[in-house]
């Protein structure tokens, strides 16, 4: 059972996490570069979350929406 973890460990710790060795390495050359995967990620989640608020603005407009109180089941 111990080599399966170690096995395991040796997975993640040499394959799966050298991107984010590489990283590290390449943000002593620029800070701007290595981070570029986190603006990745927060550009798509403003995308994501500016057209969520505008489909609920267009489904409040459009009336769809139950908005008594017996909507819920849970209610």
């Amino acid at each position: 059972m111990k080599n399966f973890f170690e096995a395991i460990a040796s997975l993640f710790e040499e394959l799966l996490f050298s991107p984010f060795q590489l990283l590290t390495q390449l943000e002593l050359f620029s800070w701007w570069v290595a981070n570029g995967v986190s603006f990745i990620f927060l550009l798509v989640g403003f995308v994501a979350g500016i057209y969520w608020i505008n489909q609920l603005r267009k489904f409040d407009k459009s009336g769809e929406e139950k908005k008594d109180s017996s909507a819920h089941s849970f209610l």
